[in-house]
């Protein structure tokens, strides 16, 4: 997967002899929102990443492009982000060809964040089982490194929304030991990382812990997939 460099090591690793040298600069790692087809809104929540994306800057040593990035599955660019944002309230819908290519995205290392905006859960779940069907979403545990990657998070997810008032649950679907896709179910994360008063019974408590976790979804994602 052609994917950024993160740091630039110290230690020079060799290979009969030769120095392997790196960039002068390593590129700067990116968010990308994921543009789909089914006629969800894909586009929801406009000031969430660009305030997820200052809070990585902020709150991170990583190198963070201050832009979202906008990607389809089959554009060609796909394989330059590490972490996609995928969120909406209605219908999503993969073509026969897209389906293996979110496949393999996952596969080689990269990381699918799911935000059911209150609507699209029954689409996800349903194109989900297109990709991985003999992978099932399961609740990610409390210990994983995803709730404590820099912010320490031991009651899970947030819930920013009430809804239908179900509890909020962070589900995942794991290749092997990594965390590859993560499902925000029930909480409305994206909700809150937009402008604080963009609704307006939101306090701004729920606001900071909405971008702890979005903050470490970010980090476990980029320092998680192989070769990190």
């Amino acid at each position: 997967m052609r994917l950024p460099t993160i740091v630039l090591l110290l230690t020079l690793p060799t290979l009969g002899g030769a120095v392997r040298v790196p960039p002068a600069k390593a590129a700067a790692l990116a968010v990308a929102r994921l543009q789909y087809d089914g006629g969800g809104d894909w586009y929801a929540n406009p000031s969430s990443l660009p305030n997820l994306i200052a809070a990585i800057r902020q709150r991170t040593t990583l190198d963070v492009d201050p832009r979202e990035a906008r990607v389809t599955l089959m554009d060609e660019r796909l394989w330059d982000y590490p972490f996609l944002h995928l969120t909406g309230h209605g219908n999503i819908r993969l073509s026969d060809e897209e389906v293996p290519r979110l496949r393999e995205y996952l596969l080689r290392g990269g990381f699918l964040h799911a935000d059911d905006n209150y609507g699209l859960d029954e689409s996800f779940r349903r194109e989900m089982k297109r990709v991985f069907p003999d992978r099932e979403l399961m609740d990610v545990p409390l210990r994983h490194p995803v709730y404590h990657a820099v912010y320490d998070l031991p009651q899970g997810i947030p819930k920013i929304h009430e809804h239908d008032g179900k509890p909020a649950r962070g589900l995942g679907i794991f290749i092997g030991d990594r965390l590859a896709v993560f499902y925000s179910y029930e909480s409305d994360l994206g909700n809150g990382w937009e402008d604080v008063g963009t609704y307006k019974d939101d306090p701004p408590e729920l606001h900071e812990q909405a971008l702890r976790m979005g903050v470490n979804l970010f980090v476990y994602a980029v320092t998680s997939r192989p070769g990190a």
